[in-house]
């Protein structure tokens, strides 16, 4: 009779390739809410240069590494030790569009957002998670 015991595997987990990620998503994510959509994410959410003012930038952009940081780990997981460049950038690209920007579509329509707002959001997912995937798939 057939064992139906799935055996596990130890996972090899690449931590410089997961901070390259890491990396890659938050340069990403300055260029992309800064000079190229900034203002149009702003006008799209209701944001001024004065609400933003307020903000704890030191926090938000250390919880927002972190949270990317687990981001990567996740992916990372995902690809597996047998990953390629290839497989790495489809299986990135396939998280941002197909799980996150997609989800994000389900709760804007619920919560009454732009179509702007979505697509400057999920944009990002989809051009980050496609990066990371790449970056961890070569490595």
């Amino acid at each position: 009779m057939e064992s139906s015991v799935i055996e596990a595997t130890p996972m090899v987990i690449n931590w410089i390739a997961i901070l390259g990620a890491s990396v890659s998503a938050f340069a990403v994510g300055g260029i992309w809410y800064g000079p190229l959509f900034g203002k149009a994410w702003m006008d799209a959410f209701g944001f001024t240069d004065e609400s933003l003012a307020g903000r704890n930038m030191g926090k938000v952009f250390g919880i927002a590494f972190l949270l990317t940081f687990v981001a990567a780990i996740n992916l990372e997981m995902f690809i597996g030790p047998e990953g390629t460049l290839a497989f790495g950038t489809m299986a990135g690209f396939a998280a941002g569009f197909g799980w996150v920007a997609m989800f994000l579509g389900i709760l804007y329509l619920f919560e009454g957002r732009s179509m702007k707002a979505f697509t400057i959001n999920a944009g990002y997912c989809v051009v980050a998670l496609t990066l990371m995937g790449a970056i961890l798939g070569a490595f």
